[in-house]
């Protein structure tokens, strides 16, 4: 097993960490109240997104937006019931 040969110095080892801290998440205005929001969020206060109405009275969202890949997989799975289908009435 590969052991170090010296000692790590307090500097270097603070030089090599320099890069490990958090990142402030990036905020934008809502275009429809002017809310600081998250990117690509429904807005908390108004309940927009992508210029519809997404909430309603409780804060729950009305329908839930989905992904490309969601929706890839739903129809991969029907399709392959389909199949699953045929051969067994074969």
């Amino acid at each position: 097993m590969a052991v170090p040969f010296r000692k790590v110095s307090k500097t270097r080892r603070n030089m090599r960490r320099t890069h490990y801290k958090i990142n402030v998440n990036g905020l934008v205005k809502c275009p429809n109240c002017g809310a600081m929001i998250r990117p690509h969020r429904v807005c908390l206060e108004c309940g927009f997104y992508k210029k519809e109405d997404r909430l309603n009275k409780n804060n729950e969202v009305v329908e839930e937006v989905v992904s490309k890949k969601e929706e890839k997989k739903t129809t991969k799975k029907k399709e392959e019931k389909k199949e699953t289908k045929k051969e067994e009435n074969k």
